[in-house]
């Protein structure tokens, strides 16, 4: 037998689900006593007045402005200008309002808010030894709470990836101070998002889940909330495509990624996300899409190291077997199949990455934070490999 052995912290977080749910929004600052709250969001969500004048009601006179500069990938100019918004306005709370990209520029303005200085200092790096490590922040943080539009895994994370658009690089912040307080699913701001942006969010998830049950990672508590997300998504995904302006399949994609995200924060990396940080903003098509076409070769990379992982997900998809080899073999087709019918592009060369980006992607990937924790590491060289077959 194996004796169970890890940490598993639970931070304080609140979920507020429903047609009224924003009406908790007004206790939640007065909890926390704050009187000049900022809005963040992109221009696209900014247009559905009537979605953000309920958000904008719930706050009331407390609204100290709105920052409409989100753009997709979170580059560094929007942080940037998001950060001298917060500090003109003389912010005490942000409000993040879209998707995985309001929360995350949201996060890192905010950070750079109260760091003041600049974020190749905050960011994760190197230090002489060539071990990535991350800064202790220490300024206090302004409160986040997140009103999702897609199923991110951001809501729960503490950490922001910000994409430097002059070199490639993602710059990876990380703060548990700025948690978010917690989140309101409400159905009229679900209902803004595309069909494709929220399929795509809904597939990092996915993506995720399976690769976080690939960790090696002891950990029953995580399992729990992956497996029952994992479950999730393999049911209302499909259900997605079906009636795409169905509320509740969309509020429960938003729980399952939400289980997804306080999940994955206890277990290892993911190879395919961090893979498709780098990708992604050279396709012409979203992260999730890039993540789950890589995902395949990334659970053939790292299950030889995954221990019962296979077997657990195995169990998720309803494919299990005595034998992790024949479950894994299963758990590829039930994969294949999905993302066919999915209609997933199957090559990097369909999303439009040219063969002589892979060398400057395996450069940036080996930097990023998800490969960190992975059951098994792959050198610059196993990164050009698996890129190469994708490709």
């Amino acid at each position: 037998m194996t004796v169970p052995n890890f940490n598993h912290t639970s931070p304080t977080f609140r979920t507020f689900c429903g047609a009224n749910s924003l009406s908790a929004l007004p206790r939640e600052l007065d909890r926390l006593g704050v009187s000049r709250v900022v809005i963040f969001c992109g221009a696209s969500l900014e247009r559905n007045v009537t979605a953000l004048e309920r958000i904008q009601a719930a706050i009331g006179g407390r609204l100290a402005g709105q920052f409409s500069g989100v753009q997709a990938h979170s580059p560094l100019p929007a942080v940037e200008a998001g950060r001298r918004f917060l500090k003109d306005v003389l912010a005490d709370a942000v409000i993040a309002v879209g998707g995985g990209s309001a929360v995350v520029t949201a996060r890192a303005a905010a950070v750079l808010f109260a760091e003041g200085r600049d974020i190749r200092e905050l960011c994760t790096q190197r230090d002489a030894n060539g071990t990535l490590f991350s800064p202790k922040l220490t300024s206090r943080k302004i409160p986040l709470w997140v009103v999702p539009s897609t199923p991110t895994t951001a809501y729960a994370k503490a950490g922001s990836a910000v994409l430097d658009p002059d070199t490639g690089e993602r710059l990876a912040l990380y703060d548990p101070k700025l948690r978010a307080q917690g989140i309101f699913l409400d159905p009229e701001v679900a209902l803004t998002a595309s069909l494709s942006l929220f399929r795509s969010s809904g597939l990092n998830a996915f993506s995720m889940a399976i690769e976080a049950l690939l960790s090696g990672d002891d950990d029953p508590l995580a399992d729990a909330s992956l497996i029952h997300a994992l479950r999730m998504l393999i049911e209302w995904l499909p259900r997605l495509m079906e009636s795409p302006e169905d509320v509740e399949t969309r509020l429960r994609l938003m729980l399952a990624a939400l289980l997804c995200g306080e999940g994955t924060d206890h277990t290892g990396g993911s190879l395919a996300q961090g893979l498709a940080h780098a990708a992604g903003p050279r396709s012409s098509v979203a992260n999730g899409i890039v993540e789950v076409l890589l995902l395949p070769h990334a659970i053939r990379f790292i299950a030889p190291a995954a221990g019962e992982g296979v077997l657990r997900i195995g169990d998720a998809l309803g494919v299990s077997s005595q034998a992790a080899g024949t479950t894994l073999d299963k758990i590829l087709t039930v994969l294949e199949g999905f993302l066919a019918a999915a209609e997933i592009p199957r090559q990097l060369r369909d999303v439009g990455i040219p063969r002589s980006a892979l060398m400057e992607i395996a450069d940036h990937a080996i930097d990023d934070w998800f490969l960190v924790r992975l059951p098994r590491r792959p050198s610059r060289n196993d990164i050009l490999e698996l890129l190469e077959r994708a490709w």
